[in-house]
Formats: C-alpha cells, sequence, structure tokens
C-alpha cells in the first residue's frame, strides 16, 4: 500500500489527540508520508475556523488527489448508483469516495456510511 486517503473525521480525531486504532495507524502513515487527502477533505477541515495554524499548515503540507478529466460526471452517476440501489449518500461522501476509487487508494474512515461505497463500487476501507 503506497498511499493512503484519509477522512475528515479520522484527521479532526487525530489532531484533538484521540487516541484510538484509526489515530494510531493515522500518525505512521503519516511518519512514512504515505496520506493524501481529497480535495473535499481539506475544504472540510480548513473550514473550522478554530482550526490551529499548526494543524492547517499540516493539512495543507499533505498530498492531494488530483481530480481527473471527467471527475464530476463519474461522482454523479456513482451517487446516481447507490440512489439506484436504495442508498442515500451525502454530496461530500460521493466526492471523497470517487477521489479514492480515481487513485484506486484506500480510504482510513469512521464513516460507516462509506460501506455503501464498498459494496456498490469496490471502495477498499481501513
Amino acid at each position: 500500500m503506497n498511499v493512503v486517503c484519509v477522512d475528515t473525521n479520522c484527521v479532526i480525531a487525530y489532531l484533538a489527540g484521540d487516541a484510538a486504532e484509526d489515530t494510531d495507524f493515522l500518525d505512521k502513515l503519516l511518519e512514512r508520508r504515505a496520506v493524501a487527502l481529497a480535495p473535499v477533505v481539506i475544504a472540510e477541515l480548513l473550514s473550522d475556523p478554530a482550526l490551529p495554524l499548526k494543524a492547517a499548515r499540516l493539512i495543507e503540507s499533505l498530498p492531494q488527489l488530483a481530480l481527473g478529466d471527467d471527475y464530476w460526471q463519474r461522482a454523479g452517476k456513482l451517487r446516481a448508483n447507490l440512489a439506484r440501489r436504495g442508498y442515500s449518500a451525502r454530496l461530500a461522501e460521493t466526492l471523497i469516495a470517487q477521489s479514492c476509487l480515481d487513485h484506486k487508494v484506500p480510504l482510513l474512515t469512521r464513516d460507516k456510511g462509506f460501506q455503501r461505497f464498498n459494496k456498490v463500487a469496490g471502495l477498499k476501507l481501513l
């Protein structure tokens, strides 16, 4: 595994000092420089007006999963595919999932809602 995309909830827990399996794993990934963030995760994290400067610098220093051609169309079709199968998905979740799928990277998340992307589209979850 070269790079892992990390969801907003894990980064927030890590920055808050939450000691858990996922945050310990994130710490190891950061040491190995094996973390990348989806653009929407960066936007969500930097949207916090109380975000400490040190945390903002860390977030801004991490590689970003680039959006490829037709990304928005694929994301829309992915969300429609979930809806056809009876699943609802928030737009931000869909955009994160599509970024991971496009780059063939797993997602480290605490959000059980991503299970539907695993079932429907094969998103690898950690």
